[in-house]
């Protein structure tokens, strides 16, 4: 029997900055996210491959094997797209009761995956957005963190979100299903940070898209556990955050900054 499952109230791409502005939520189906970023969804999908060899998450504090990632950074400024040399993933314990104020330094990006072409324009979309949104200047550096996540069943039970439900401590947050296959659950939650108001649906479709204001929505994702226990399960998500000012961790008073006069 398969599992019940709340289809995702998509929206228009065309509505995407006033849905977050109005409701603080945006969801966005395959074939729209890949209009919205400008490209075309097999572009997207040919970043799916590079799914398939993350290494371990080696940080998990409740002794978990589950879960999988690769980490990257940018700043973006103006037209520009700035990879950051590597850099550790830093949280405060207001935002992360789990695995706040550990510096995590998980494996970087392959060159392959942020060079490709769909990913420059997936981040670049996600940067304006932010800066359309919560910037306070043209000229304002948008702060870009990049995680590749898999969560897998191999031990009976995957957590996309250990920590439970939780805000990350940025403007914007992107959450892409990449892909899943022979799980159930998994399904998201999104609820008012200051309000009664929340919804629950599952992605399904691999590129569809979610965007959260982070300041209003406080989200989480349910553990995943195999359909079929004769095969392992997967659920494959990229997650992109936006944030002014700095990194998290780096200290507003002493921001990353580049060549404003590049292009």
């Amino acid at each position: 029997m398969q599992p019940v499952t709340f289809t995702p109230p998509y929206h228009a791409l065309y509505r995407v900055a006033d849905q977050l502005r109005e409701h603080g939520y945006a969801i966005l189906n395959a074939m729209d996210t890949a209009a919205w970023i400008g490209c075309n969804l097999q572009a997207l999908q040919a970043l799916t491959p590079d799914w398939e060899s993350l290494p371990p998450d080696e940080f998990l504090k409740d002794g978990g094997h589950y879960r999988f990632r690769r980490h990257a950074s940018f700043v973006v400024q103006g037209h520009a797209i700035h990879a950051v040399p590597h850099r550790a993933h830093w949280q405060p314990l207001q935002y992360n009761a789990l695995h706040g104020g550990m510096v995590r330094w998980f494996a970087p990006m392959l060159e392959s995956t942020t060079q490709h072409i769909a990913f420059q324009q997936l981040v670049a979309q996600l940067a304006n957005l932010s800066q359309q949104l919560f910037a306070t200047s043209t000229h304002e550096a948008c702060f870009v963190e990049a995680h590749q996540f898999r969560i897998d069943t191999v031990n009976g039970i995957g957590r996309p979100t250990p920590e439970g439900a939780h805000r990350d401590g940025v403007d914007l947050v992107a959450v892409f299903l990449v892909g899943r296959r022979n799980i159930k659950g998994g399904e998201t939650r999104v609820f008012e940070a200051s309000g009664p108001e929340g919804l629950r649906f599952t992605l399904t479709e691999p590129w569809s898209l979610m965007l959260l204001d982070d300041a209003r929505m406080i989200h989480e994702s349910t553990p995943i556990q195999p359909l079929n226990a004769e095969a392992d399960g997967v659920r494959d998500t990229l997650v992109i955050t936006c944030r002014r000012h700095c990194f998290q961790g780096d200290g507003a008073e002493n921001p990353v900054k580049f060549d404003t006069n590049q292009d």
